[in-house]
């Protein structure tokens, strides 16, 4: 991927917060600044419930996303607003595999009230999607649902990678090789959800979309920089965020990785600690050497979603509402997720910034847990 940078002074008003001391630290990120991402290279990723999530995103606004990435996850609309049919069908299928059929009709409606994008600008996207085999979590039977609704969807099958690996269980494979965190059994699954399945899922899924991808660089946790979540007021959404920013694309016109974490991976708002999904999903390492920026949005852990997911099923939307509206453009958090992606892809209009400069409370180390 090329660079072009804009060399536009303005953009600097924003990034503050991104200038490093070492060891500065303030009581609460700043906010997400404007950086003029670019808006022709946008993808999502996710895991387990960042995995529907992602594809909430895509199929919402499907004309604003080129490429999506789904690891141990289903079909998009799945759970069709009920947590009965999320368990039974979507995580495990003692009530029968997804039905497609019932979603596409879900996915009918939301077109004609305009909270979906077309099937034109849906059949566009370049999709990988990634399956254990001994997935103990959300059953094979459901990642290979979800393969045959994108294949239905996509123009071309040609669009579609569909990986399923024989002996892994539930989580997101990922390479260790500089120690940056304990990977779990493949076959196993489980905390910290990152897999040793001598798979590096990010580079799998980057060159999938993107096929001229340079070879992963070094990621370097000084570029992973927290910043405050709270004005992109949602329920179910944690205090903090995180974003991996490349030196060079403080400037502007890199493109943008949304990547989503799964249940009990976010953050703990009470440490603000950078998570291992964060620093280990290998995606930092490739965007250090292709002008990637990544955001890590975080969920958190509540009463009615003790285990931190991303909302698939609904929980985050009014109570009294009998259909929710998560899986559309009208969902809360998918409304959230986008303002988040807008901010990055606005350029700073504010005159005359300052030089930035590194001082405590302007900039936030990450302590690494």
């Amino acid at each position: 991927m090329t660079h072009l940078s804009r060399a536009n002074a303005s953009l600097l008003a924003g990034l503050a917060f991104f200038v490093l001391a070492p060891q500065a630290t303030a009581d609460s990120p700043d906010a997400l600044p404007a950086l003029g991402l670019s808006k022709d290279r946008l993808a999502t990723i996710g895991v387990s419930s960042g995995g529907y999530m992602a594809a909430q995103l895509a199929v919402a606004w499907p004309e604003r996303f080129d490429a999506l990435g789904l690891v141990a996850a289903g079909p998009w609309g799945c759970a069709r607003g009920e947590l009965g049919v999320a368990l039974g069908q979507c995580m495990f299928t003692r009530l029968g595999d997804p039905d497609l059929a019932a979603i596409d009709s879900r996915l009918a409606d939301y077109r004609e009230l305009d909270r979906a994008g077309s099937a034109e600008s849906l059949d566009d996207l370049k999709v990988y999607l990634w399956h254990g085999e001994d997935d103990g979590t959300i059953d094979p039977d459901v990642g290979h649902a979800a393969a045959r609704q994108w294949r239905d969807w996509l123009a071309d099958d040609e669009q579609l990678k569909a990986v399923f690996q024989d002996g892994a269980g539930h989580g997101w494979p990922a390479l260790d090789a500089a120690g940056e965190a304990d990977l779990a059994d493949c076959e196993e699954g489980g905390a910290p959800f990152l897999l040793d399945c001598g798979l590096d899922l990010a580079g799998e899924a980057l060159v999938w979309w993107w096929d001229d991808l340079a070879p992963a660089g070094e990621a370097d946790d000084q570029r992973l920089l927290a910043f405050d979540q709270s004005e992109f007021d949602a329920k179910g959404l944690a205090d903090t965020g995180f974003v991996y920013l490349p030196k060079q694309c403080e400037s502007g016109d890199c493109a943008l990785v949304v990547a989503l974490h799964g249940c009990q991976m976010g953050v703990d708002d009470d440490e603000g600690a950078a998570t291992p999904f964060t620093r280990a999903s290998g995606l930092n390492r490739y965007a250090e050497s292709n002008d990637l920026v990544v955001l890590y949005p975080q969920a958190e852990a509540s009463l009615a979603n003790p285990k931190g997911c991303w909302d698939w099923w609904g929980f985050s939307e009014s109570t009294w509402q009998r259909d929710p509206l998560h899986d559309s453009r009208d969902g809360r958090q998918v409304s959230a997720l986008m303002q988040m992606v807008d901010r990055l892809q606005e350029v700073s209009s504010t005159p005359d910034p300052a030089p930035p400069k590194a001082a405590p409370g302007s900039a936030r180390a990450i302590p690494v847990r």
